[in-house]
């Protein structure tokens, strides 16, 4: 099946291949819990939209104890276009690339001191970082084998309440109602990390449990136009279901930036929810939903979004072969938000938590979100 196009796959076929995925995923079975013990006394969802994406609890297992390379012992394994999730607190830069992450959906980390979960859910495309202390209290988090609009529900071991990854919020059990706080975090092509980041550091494939890293599972799932898996109801007209956008949400509302006007332009500005923003994409990094081998799959680029503010002034940019220039003083900066060259360089952009995901997803999670539209 391997050397069949995705194009020309039917719906039941590709729901056969996700479903023997998904076994795969689960080879190895439970390594933390059996069964959940979650309150459902007082749900926020209705418990009948929670389903079953196949692997018990734990699964697909999390990684409690992570394990980091320098990129030069990185280089023998991940292709320089290669996606990972690249996240920062203060000089502690780390990669979780995503060939780990497909079979990995959660890392309970702690970066630059700072306990954080790092998440990836395959069937929305959607990789998210959010800080794991809650009241004072510091939660573990493992993966539930539950989906709820496709979505992974993750559960905490301290309580078994379910969080929505894509909301950060818990919906059913004892913390139900409470919220992650999500931490700004970029999907983007090794290449780029390591030259923003020489001195950061890449999560290995020194994981406690075997798995094909570099294999992608899910192979042909990001066709625009196809269903998306396991998920209920009609997908949002508007788009395309598995069209990537950039989904920001800022004073309780929501926009998409869709990726094919993105790549078209290689900026967006916005002034929008009381921001001066603008939205960087950069071409080159590779898709993991694509081939059955990461390495080997379509490019398909990479974003960022920040507060186009600096010093009280608001500043245009355009991309440039080195990344993107700023009009006001012909500055450049990279996908990071660092101005790399001119008058401002050293200066860092102030960067605004948003997601990469598929249209479907963001719009099931914010169904009144505005699309924004490139100006001429």
């Amino acid at each position: 099946m391997r050397g069949s196009s995705p194009a020309v796959r039917t719906p039941a076929l590709r729901r056969i291949l996700l479903l023997a995925a998904l076994s795969v995923l689960a080879a190895v079975g439970s390594v933390h819990a059996d069964t959940l013990r979650t309150d459902l006394g007082k749900p926020l969802i209705p418990l009948e939209e929670i389903i079953s994406g196949g692997p018990p609890p734990d699964g697909i297992p999390p990684i409690d104890k992570p394990v980091f390379v320098s990129p030069a012992a990185a280089d023998a394994w991940l292709k320089p276009t290669e996606p990972v999730l690249g996240f920062r607190i203060g000089s502690d830069a780390r990669a979780y690339p995503l060939q780990r992450r497909i079979w990995h959906e959660i890392v309970n980390d702690v970066v630059g001191g700072r306990p954080v979960v790092v998440t990836f859910c395959p069937l929305c495309n959607a990789g998210l970082v959010f800080d794991r202390v809650v009241g004072g209290t510091k939660l573990d988090f493992g993966t539930s084998g539950k989906l709820w609009k496709s979505d992974l529900l993750m559960y905490d071991r301290e309580t078994h309440s379910l969080w929505s990854q894509m909301e950060g919020r818990a919906v059913v059990g004892a913390r139900a109602g409470t919220r992650l706080t999500p931490l700004p975090a970029n999907t983007l092509a090794y290449e780029d990390f390591k030259q923003a980041y020489p001195g950061g550091r890449v999560l290995s494939r020194e994981t406690g449990v075997s798995r094909a890293y570099g294999r992608n599972p899910y192979e042909g799932y990001d066709q625009p136009e196809s269903r998306p898996f396991l998920f209920q109801g009609a997908p949002d007209p508007r788009r395309p279901p598995k069209e990537r956008v950039v989904g920001l949400a800022l004073g309780g509302v929501a926009r998409a930036y869709p990726w094919p006007v993105l790549a078209r332009r290689g900026v967006a500005h916005d002034d929008w929810a009381g921001e001066k923003l603008v939205v960087f994409y950069r071409p080159g990094a590779l898709s993991a939903l694509d081939q059955s081998q990461i390495a080997a799959s379509r490019a398909v680029g990479a974003t960022a979004v920040y507060s186009r503010v600096v010093d009280g002034r608001a500043l245009a940019f355009e991309p440039v072969p080195a990344g993107f220039r700023d009009a006001e003083t012909g500055s450049v900066w990279n996908l990071l938000g660092r101005a790399v060259s001119g008058p401002l360089a050293g200066r860092e952009l102030r960067p605004l938590p948003h997601v990469d995901a598929f249209w479907f997803a963001w719009a099931a999670f914010h169904p009144a979100t505005s699309i924004h539209v490139a100006q001429p």
